[in-house]
């Protein structure tokens, strides 16, 4: 699987043209499901999912054009026969995963089985948003109920060998500054990227490279 993992979805020119680059088509003859699971936990979580869905959100990677979008959700598919679901994973080029809960999200992609297809879709696109990008480290720290509190750090889906923090320095994010990410960076035995909205990871084939037109640090363990 390739992954574009970002802090704040399609931002900016360079992190659009690496997404073009993962797919090796444009987006207009891609398929894509959304995945909005990860936001309901949180207040208005319904309305931000169908503003993520619509394409109306701050991160509107829905609305980028591609050739058909359909929505998972991830707490139906365990009431689905395995063979529907699945074959619709894998006839879509891209994943999009939006943010919100990162242990909610890591819950329900265990749950669902989602967590264990993933390893297979060796063409498969997966954009993470935030959460979505968090939920795929080996490991995470969390602070959203209180941002003054240390991070409370829990093991993740394994599915990159780096943890991240998104959002870093973003002033709704107290909890994201660069010594905060620090200080959890030293708690965990992986690098860990922290960074802002304008910047974004790529994987693929193993290799990791950074996509930024804003700031971003990594901390070695």
């Amino acid at each position: 699987m390739k992954y574009l993992l970002t802090s704040a979805g399609i931002q900016n020119k360079s992190i659009h043209t690496t997404l073009i680059e993962l797919l090796g088509k444009p987006i207009a003859e891609a398929n894509a499901l959304c995945i909005p699971t990860a936001i309901y936990p949180f207040p208005g979580g319904p309305a931000m999912a169908y503003r993520f869905i619509s394409g109306t959100s701050a991160s509107p990677m829905c609305a980028l054009g591609w050739k058909s979008l359909g929505v998972l959700e991830l707490t139906a598919l365990p009431s689905i026969k395995r063979e529907v679901w699945t074959a619709a994973v894998q006839e879509a080029d891209a994943l999009l995963v939006f943010g919100g809960d990162v242990w909610y999200l890591c819950r329900w992609m265990r749950e669902s089985g989602l967590a264990d297809l993933l390893p297979s879709l060796r063409d498969t696109v997966y954009v993470g948003v935030s959460a979505g990008s968090m939920v795929t480290a080996p490991i995470f720290g969390e602070t959203y109920d209180e941002p003054s509190a240390p991070f409370v750090i829990d093991a993740g889906l394994g599915l990159v060998d780096f943890a991240l923090v998104p959002h870093m320095d973003h002033e709704n994010h107290p909890e994201s500054s660069a010594a905060k990410v620090g200080r959890m960076a030293a708690e965990v035995p992986v690098p860990t990227y922290g960074i802002d909205d304008q910047t974004a990871i790529k994987v693929a084939d193993g290799a990791v490279e950074v996509v930024s037109e804003g700031r971003w640090k990594l901390f070695t363990p």
